[in-house]
Parts: C-alpha cells; structure tokens; sequence
C-alpha cells in the first residue's frame, strides 16, 4: 500500500499539470479534469492522450517564454 500512495503522489506532484491548468482557469476541481481524460480516452482510443501532450507542450513553452523574458530595464 506504502508504494502506491507514493507512486500516487509522485504522479500528481510530478505531471505536467495540464488538467490543473484547466481546472485554475474553468474554476473545476482538477480531479474532474482528469476523470474526464481519463474517459475519454477509453472510450476514443486515446486520442485525447495526443491532445494532453499538445497541450503540455503548449503550457512547457508558454512558462519558458514567460520566465525568460526580462524587463527593458534590467541590466
């Protein structure tokens, strides 16, 4: 039981954060979210997988962009 509750935890502390992204900006529970995913990908044939990773990819590239960038007048 000990390694599934810290497998469990590694997951959710560790993952993109995709469907808490979602969630922050719907005003839903993540746990919703990810039921939904979870769902939908058994009943498409995980397609809704593909569309996870885009939108990792897309939230990864928005926080570098974000994080990189400097103000005018930092020196």
């Amino acid at each position: 039981m000990f390694k599934i509750e810290t497998f469990k935890f590694l997951v959710e502390s560790h993952v993109f954060g995709v469907c808490e992204r979602i969630g922050e900006r719907l005003k839903m529970p993540a746990k919703e979210i990810r039921m939904f995913f979870i769902y939908a990908s058994f009943l498409t044939i995980g397609s809704p997988v593909i569309i996870y990773m885009i939108l990792t990819f897309w939230i990864q590239m928005k926080d570098y962009v974000r994080g990189k960038r400097t103000a005018i007048w930092d020196f």
